[in-house]
């Protein structure tokens, strides 16, 4: 699919992006923002503050824009299966330039998303380089981030790097790789991505695409020990990132029970609803990327309405 959004085909017209702050005149987020004031409340009676926030994204694929499921990824030049079809599952795909979702972001005052590559070729690079200079220290980067190039990505204006395959490797944590990676630019500007996939009862962290299980087990040791070299957690539940087909609440629920750090859940989200089952699942301390349901992306969800979501959860934990 190719999109071409504007002010008349979603909800981010010249309302969400300009004069006034975002939502000064849009009829979407004043009307989400009186259902949420008579939606009852369902926060657990443990939980005194239950909020959450959306973290926005932007999935750069071959220099462009696009929405994946990342379960179809591999890392070979052209995806066929044995029949000679394509096996690469894209949801959505734009003419837009990165950098016009990373100034939406910047315009909606939404920091703490994040730029993933999915490729490491050239395009993909300077797309992610263009996005990180038009909204700097508003966006995390991850996708082929090593001890070689990390630097560069942050002297671009990335908050944050975000890794995975560099240290998990063969299966296996790589703990002198996090261990110099941590001592070059610091675990506060480190993210680790734990995207994980359930086998016989357990989370295992996937890397390489999503397609190689590692021997890493996400829980709530693993978790503390890896809270002593980085920030903060991404974690895609990966079973159903990309389809639409509501969230792993199972993870969810580990991450809020088991995380010492923040930490932001993507996979499966589509409607507001699922936006409060994260809430409420993880008790508040997760937050919540959405993709492909995004109306920014193709989906049907609107970002107005998501944003408004947002605002909300900020102002219960102003109170």
């Amino acid at each position: 699919m190719t999109a071409a959004l504007g002010a008349s085909s979603c909800s981010i017209g010249a309302c969400c992006i300009e004069g006034g702050g975002p939502f000064s005149g849009c009829s979407l987020g004043l009307a989400y923002r009186r259902r949420l004031q008579s939606r009852p409340q369902r926060a657990p009676e443990h939980c005194r503050i239950c909020a959450a926030a959306f973290r926005p994204c932007i999935d750069i694929h071959q220099g462009r824009v696009k929405q994946i499921v990342g379960s179809s990824l591999k890392d070979l030049p052209k995806l066929r299966d044995e029949a000679g079809e394509d096996t690469l599952v894209v949801n959505f795909d734009t003419d837009l330039k990165s950098t016009f979702f990373a100034k939406l972001y910047q315009h909606s005052g939404l920091k703490g998303g994040h730029i993933v590559m999915l490729g490491a070729d050239e395009d993909s690079r300077y797309a992610a380089f263009e996005a990180l200079m038009a909204y700097p220290g508003g966006l995390q980067l991850g996708g082929g981030v090593t001890s070689d190039n990390a630097a560069d990505f942050l002297n671009a204006g990335a908050s944050h790097v975000i890794i995975t395959s560099f240290v998990f490797r063969e299966g296996r944590l790589e703990e002198d790789r996090l261990k110099h990676l941590v001592q070059q630019i610091g675990k506060q500007r480190l993210v680790l991505d734990l995207s994980c996939r359930k086998r016989d009862g357990k989370y295992y962290v996937v890397t390489d695409r999503w397609q190689r299980f590692s021997e890493f087990i996400v829980n709530a040791e693993t978790l503390s020990s890896l809270a002593e070299s980085c920030t903060e957690f991404l974690v895609h539940g990966v079973d159903v990132e990309g389809k639409q087909l509501g969230i792993d609440e199972e993870l969810v629920a580990l991450l809020g029970a088991s995380s010492p750090l923040p930490v932001t859940y993507a996979g499966g989200v589509r409607s507001l609803d699922d936006l409060e089952r994260v809430k409420i699942a993880g008790n508040g301390r997760v937050d919540i990327t959405v993709g492909s349901a995004l109306d920014i992306f193709g989906g049907k969800l609107p970002y107005a309405e998501v944003l408004a979501w947002h605002r909300h959860q900020e102002q219960a934990l102003s109170h």
